[in-house]
């Protein structure tokens, strides 16, 4: 990576978590409803996950984008893998994709009735 402590301490955050969303907000209180929807999917198939406030660092809400090669937040990365943004994840949900990558990267999902 490079000198940027941006770009560093993302790179901790995807690589010291299972899951990640660096997002706009909190996962308790998302303050965008792309955000708002992937949190929605993730406490739906109730995978515990970290969330990233990129409105409180201007470097990360820069550098997740420069990271990723993806222009747009929320940004779910599991294992250290970009999977993708709020349409893609949601894609993912209802086509069942989503499950079976968290399962088969060893991360417990459990879908809420």
């Amino acid at each position: 990576m490079s000198e940027n402590p941006a770009l560093e301490a993302i790179e901790s955050e995807v690589k010291s978590n299972d899951v990640v969303l660096f997002m706009k907000g909190t996962p308790v209180f998302p303050q965008c409803g792309f955000s708002a929807a992937v949190v929605q999917v993730l406490n739906h198939i109730g995978v515990k996950f970290k969330g990233v406030n990129v409105l409180e660092d201007d470097g990360i809400r820069q550098g997740i984008k420069e990271y990723s090669n993806w222009p747009t937040i929320p940004q779910l990365y599991v294992k250290g893998e970009f999977l993708g943004g709020c349409d893609i994840i949601r894609e993912m949900f209802e086509t069942g994709e989503l499950m079976e990558e968290l399962s088969t990267k060893g991360v417990d999902v459990q879908i809420q009735a």
